[in-house]
């Protein structure tokens, strides 16, 4: 790559929340058919061309790697003219650690393109400066999480259009500084963006209430719903050099201070956006009494999919949980999957784990780059001793053993294999994964030797059977190596995680009492989580599900996180009606709410919400996959949706219809239950073949025409006791099923 690490001369440009502006004009002889830039900020950044803001927030947070930066490749032709073409580019320096950002240290910007036969990049050529309206606001400042600091704008010393003036009339702009060719520390290696940039839906007005108070107004603007965005503000000021609080209801949330700004006025008529992206319901001012809010204004950003899969049924507590997990969901990825938006925007697994599995149900398949993003950046940044840690990419640096089980395991990077079919990520992180699981022993029971690691954590709540939670992860994640494996070839490996996995089982049944699984050292009540564990993976029995559905009856102390796997445990022992009961009842508070448009990460506010308390955590959306997986009965059996299931179980629901996008296309299942009838109709996409099972000793009628005993014969692999079983292949399909034979 031609061209150079530049930055300001200034011994403050370094520092944190440091925003510098650079400017460079380049002559082309024509308007370029493409014109293929490669950016890298350190960390964040605004491009203009001739005035026209053509990215907004472009980067991403530091690093694919403990080392390296990404770099965004953008084709900037649509926008060059023939002449003379102003390029302006804004940074933010971040200048601090976090637990979603590695701090290099460094401010910086490198620009290399190619428009056709024309080369420009950055170099001492360019010209830049701090820019002086940037500041941080006092204290209170974010809590240590957030690599983000609290932005304020002095618009009194604001540079007016940098962006179009002549570079001869730039007020102080100096000669930039050359700091280093790509691949120089403290950069290092550049990796190319994997996601997409940003989704911008637009400016949009909102309406507020203005409270008057002793010389200072609060202004309530509320918002449609919990989203990111970014603020912006119409206000007049006859004098100039007021402050102007700006903050959500989520800028003091988590049980910690999170992000908010601030905004000095100048005299007279002025508009402001801070770019720095918020989140909550609704967006907070303060302002004093004399000043004119003409408008409060936001620009939504986000991931850059789309919510094409739908979900409706005739149980309306389930169509409203599924809008505000929905919700919850997208209001958490960004750079990468999060836990929360407010108060860490950090990548834990066992959050990514939902996350990922709730895409696949609900948003288009531009996920899968988030999803592979994540399962790189958790390879490569692997110890060298082997262990797994998380939230990365960052500055915390602690293993919790059960979320990186559960993250190289079934629910982790294989279901991402089955969704998707991406091979080539699977062998690129396999190693990682043998790596970590050769950490793992046995012991003389067969029953996984506890790994401490740096926090072992299980799950919020309390009355964990840490010991057996553990080794039911420990089961899972061999179970996904080993699919691994022979997904691989490697045979050998394949056999020894299946010898292991025999072992961990053996030990994990002889902790059965008679009536629950507890290990010998756990002293608390019978931990429900456990008995989900053993259900969902194969663990337990047929023999032992009575017992087991009698302690979830009573024991109730799974976080929303763990819940999952409690509904997903009914389900799988039969126990529809009541999943769809305890998950109602357990999840009633924070889905009935009228306060928020998000699901919480306890059960509660404040001292019930475990951890601080957000109210919006994606983990808690996890029953869309059960929903999906359980009561539609749709996941895939082999690799990319090649072949799916269809297996519907409606328990308490008398109807319900179901889209899910897959990288095949649209699947499409709905659903009447009638006392003697059952209708469904399935749309199967081209390249795909379905596996549908619908109850024993019924009738099928396929498209009216009644299935014949040959057409009801399916691969042995395929088929199970009480069911009626056959295939379908591309195309749309009425089926209907009468008892009687």
């Amino acid at each position: 790559m031609l061209g150079y690490w530049i930055s300001s001369l200034s011994e403050k440009s370094d520092k944190p929340n440091t925003w510098i502006a650079f400017r460079q004009d380049i002559i082309l002889p024509a308007k370029p058919s493409q014109a293929i830039a490669m950016i890298a900020t350190d960390t964040k950044y605004w491009l203009w061309i001739n005035g026209q803001l053509i990215l907004f927030e472009g980067g991403l947070k530091r690093g694919p790697n403990p080392q390296d930066t990404y770099y965004d490749k953008v084709d900037l032709a649509p926008y060059l003219k023939k002449g003379n073409n102003q390029i302006a580019i804004l940074v933010w320096h971040l200048g601090k650690d976090g637990f979603s950002h590695l701090n290099s240290g460094r401010a910086g910007l490198f620009f290399s393109m190619q428009a056709d036969k024309v080369t420009f990049y950055s170099d001492n050529k360019w010209v830049c400066r701090i820019h002086p309206a940037y500041s941080t606001t006092d204290e209170p400042s974010p809590n240590f999480r957030l690599p983000e600091s609290n932005i304020r704008f002095d618009a009194r010393n604001d540079m007016g259009s940098w962006q179009t003036m002549s570079l001869n009339s730039l007020p102080d702009f100096k000669a930039a500084q050359q700091i280093g060719r790509p691949g120089d520390a403290p950069w290092n290696g550049l990796v190319e963006r994997p996601i997409p940039q940003w989704k911008d839906f637009g400016i949009k007005k909102l309406s507020f209430k203005r409270h008057h108070g002793n010389g200072i107004d609060t202004i309530f603007a509320p918002l449609p719903y919990n989203m990111q965005m970014t603020p912006i503000i119409i206000v007049k000021d006859n004098t100039g050099g007021h402050r102007i609080g700006i903050s959500t209801d989520h800028s003091v949330a988590g049980g910690t201070n999170n992000l908010r700004a601030e905004y000095i006025t100048t005299k007279g008529y002025q508009e402001y956006e801070s770019y720095g992206w918020l989140n909550g319901e609704k967006i907070l001012l303060t302002v004093a009494s004399d000043i004119e809010v003409i408008a409060i204004k936001y620009r939504q950003t986000g991931y850059n999919t789309e919510p094409v899969g739908s979900f409706t049924c005739s149980d309306e507590f389930y169509n409203l949980f599924w809008k505000k997990a929905l919700r919850t969901l997208y209001v958490n990825m960004r750079d990468n999957y999060f836990d929360c938006p407010d108060r860490e925007r950090a990548q834990w697994w066992a959050d990514a784990v939902l996350l990922m599995g709730e895409s696949f149900y609900t948003y288009s398949t531009s996920t899968h780059a988030l999803m592979r993003k994540a399962i790189h950046e958790l390879a490569a940044w692997q110890r060298t001793e082997g262990e797994l840690f998380s939230p990365i990419p960052g500055n915390f640096n602690k293993e919790l053993p059960d979320q990186m089980l559960t993250s190289i395991g079934y629910y982790g990077f294989w279901n991402y294999y089955l969704n998707t079919g991406d091979r080539k990520t699977i062998e690129e992180v396999y190693p990682a994964v043998k790596k970590y699981l050769s950490l793992w022993k046995t012991d003389d029971t067969g029953l996984t030797v506890l790994r401490q690691g740096d926090w072992l954590w299980g799950d919020w709540g309390d009355n964990k059977d840490i010991r057996l939670i553990i080794a039911g992860w420990h089961y899972l994640a061999l179970d996904g190596a080993a699919k691994m494996a022979d997904l691989l070839d490697k045979d050998i490996d394949a056999t020894g995680y299946r010898l292991i996995m025999g072992q961990v089982k053996a030990g994990y049944n002889k902790c059965w009492n008679g009536y629950a699984y507890r290990h010998s050292s756990y002293q608390g009540k019978t931990d429900d989580r456990v008995q989900a564990i053993a259900v969902i993976s194969g663990i337990a029995d047929l023999s032992k599900y009575p017992s087991i559905l009698a302690i979830l009856k009573t024991q109730f102390h799974a976080s929303p996180y763990m819940e999952k796997y409690v509904m997903e445990a009914l389900f799988v022992m039969g126990q529809g009606k009541y999943a769809l009961q305890r998950t109602k009842e357990r999840f009633s508070e924070m889905v009935k709410n009228p306060d928020y448009t998000t699901l919480f990460e306890g059960w509660g506010i404040g001292e019930r919400g475990f951890g601080g308390g957000t109210t919006n955590h994606a983990w808690s959306g996890g029953a869309q996959i059960v929903i999906a997986q359980c009561v539609f009965g749709v996941k895939p059996l082999q690799a990319a949706y090649k072949t799916f299931l269809v297996e519907p179980n409606p328990a308490t629901f008398t109807s319900g219809s179901l889209t899910v996008p897959t990288v095949k296309g649209m699947i499409s299942v709905s659903f009447e239950k009638e006392i003697s009838e059952f209708q469904l109709k399935l749309t199967v996409p081209t390249g795909t073949t379905a596996i549908v099972r619908l109850g024993k000793d019924v009738k099928v009628y396929v498209n009216k025409k009644l299935l014949t005993e040959r057409q009801l014969c399916v691969e042995k692999q395929w088929q199970k006791a009480s069911f009626t079983t056959f295939k379908l292949f591309a195309g749309e399909y009425f089926i209907t099923t009468k008892k009687g034979v």
